[in-house]
């Protein structure tokens, strides 16, 4: 059985203190592109929160989000290649 699994990625282009987001394994892209840093994974693991290493952006988790973003403009969706 095939399964279409994509990591969410997000970003802090708002510049908002922290992110909540419905997901515990994302990706960061910093801010939108051209300005982004390199895309990292973070896995939370356990835990309900985590900083980015490259733009400390702090990511806290919450399950009502669905794999969304609040603010919601911090989604991103990377473009097919």
């Amino acid at each position: 059985m095939a399964t279409n699994h994509s990591t969410p990625h997000y970003h802090n282009q708002p510049g908002v203190r922290a992110v909540r987001i419905g997901a515990k394994e994302f990706m960061c892209i910093g801010a939108l592109p051209p300005f982004d840093h390199p895309h990292i994974f973070i896995d939370m693991g356990e835990a309900s929160e985590a900083i980015c290493p490259y733009c400390s952006t702090l990511f806290s988790y919450d399950e009502a989000l669905h794999g969304g973003a609040s603010p919601p403009e911090c989604e991103w969706t990377p473009q097919a290649a």
